[in-house]
């Protein structure tokens, strides 16, 4: 079993990126739905549906099954090699699977927005959304730095420097919706 190990973490690595490139892209259709909403008829109503359309296919036959294999294949690594065995031991471990199970329930929450949209409930603003995405990158960055780091102090320098990241883009975010605002008057 052992020998397989790097193909079974190559595989995990290739789900985890359609997973999040899925995430990335899902919540992207989620800013253009609901900028959508504002448009004229017949305008309005066919960007919805094709909205809705290229929802459902990323959802299902993209982000699900990637999230899905990605898990499967991550057990496999922790449970069933000795590796894994010995890493479910390490904090840096338990951090990230932490950060692991943040990403499920944002996964979560992104299909219950997705089922909102795919019934015409636009409960939220396409400015929401844009903050809203920044969540699974914030997750991304965080898991990434306690893998490749693993020593306690420098995931949480990692850490701490993408929060600052993050709230560096939000502000930029500001910025340029105030000078866009400023262009249209």
């Amino acid at each position: 079993m052992e020998e397989y190990y790097n193909y079974i973490k190559s595989l995990h690595l290739i789900f985890v990126i359609t997973w999040f490139a899925g995430l990335f892209y899902i919540v992207r259709l989620f800013v253009y739905h609901a900028e959508a909403k504002d448009k004229p008829s017949p305008e309005k109503e066919i960007l919805i549906k094709q909205y809705q359309l290229m929802s459902y296919r990323l959802w299902y036959i993209i982000t699900w099954p990637s999230a899905i294999l990605a898990s499967i294949f991550a057990f496999w690594m922790l449970f069933f090699t000795t590796l894994g065995n010995a890493w479910l031991k390490m904090p840096w471990m338990h951090v990230k699977l932490g950060f692991v199970f943040l990403l499920y329930l944002y996964h979560l929450k992104c299909h219950q927005i997705f089922k909102q949209l795919q019934q015409n409930e636009i409960r939220h603003t396409s400015a929401f959304f844009k903050i809203w995405n920044e969540g699974a990158t914030i997750i991304l960055f965080v898991v990434v730095f306690l893998v490749i780091l693993k020593d306690a102090l420098n995931w949480i320098y990692g850490v701490i420097g993408i929060f600052l990241f993050s709230i560096l883009l939000m502000l930029g975010y500001r910025l340029y919706k105030r000078i866009r605002e400023r262009n249209q008057s």
